[in-house]
C-alpha cells in the first residue's frame, strides 16, 4: 500500500485570498514546494484536498478552477514535485446539496484512498482549519497538522 501527503490548497499550498480562481492573484506560501519534495523524496504521494464553495456560490466556474489547478500542478513539476491527483468538493450546504466530500467529511480522503491504495494510517494531513484536521481524523489518517497563521 501507498502512503500520502495529503495537502489542503487556500492557506497550506498557496496564501489564503477568499475564493482564489485566477492565477494572477495565487502566491505560494513559503516553504511549500520543498516541504512536498521532501514528503515525495520519502515516498509518500502527494495529493491535494480542497474545499471550493466558490464554485457553488458562483463565484467561478467549475472551468476556472482546473485551469488553476493545472497551473498549479505546472509549478510544482517545475519545483521537482508530482502531484498524484487532486479532488476537490464544488458544493456549499447553504448554495447546494449536503454531500460527503465537504471537509469535515473524510470523502475526499477516502475517494484518494480507494483510487491510489493509500494506507490512511501511516498517511499525512497538513491543513489550515479545524475541518481539515477532522476530516483526516474521520478518515483514519495517522498524522494530522493544523497550520496556524
Amino acid at each position: 500500500m501507498n502512503k500520502a501527503l495529503f495537502l489542503d490548497r487556500d492557506g497550506v499550498i498557496n496564501k489564503d485570498v477568499r475564493h482564489l480562481h485566477t492565477i494572477e492573484e495565487c502566491v505560494f506560501c513559503d516553504g511549500i514546494f520543498e516541504l512536498a519534495r521532501e514528503y515525495q523524496n520519502n515516498g509518500y504521494l502527494i495529493i491535494i484536498v480542497t474545499n471550493q464553495a466558490g464554485i457553488a456560490k458562483g463565484i467561478y466556474t467549475e472551468e476556472q478552477y482546473y485551469v488553476l489547478r493545472e497551473w498549479i500542478h505546472e509549478q510544482f513539476k517545475d519545483h521537482g514535485v508530482i502531484i498524484t491527483a487532486e479532488y476537490f468538493c464544488p458544493h456549499h450546504p447553504d448554495y447546494t446539496e449536503s454531500c460527503k466530500c465537504r471537509k469535515p467529511e473524510p470523502g475526499m480522503l477516502l475517494l484518494a484512498a480507494k483510487e491510489h491504495d493509500i494506507d490512511l494510517s501511516q498517511s499525512v494531513i497538513i491543513g489550515d482549519k479545524d475541518s481539515d484536521i477532522e476530516a483526516g481524523q474521520r478518515a483514519g489518517v495517522g498524522r494530522r497538522l493544523l497550520l496556524s497563521s
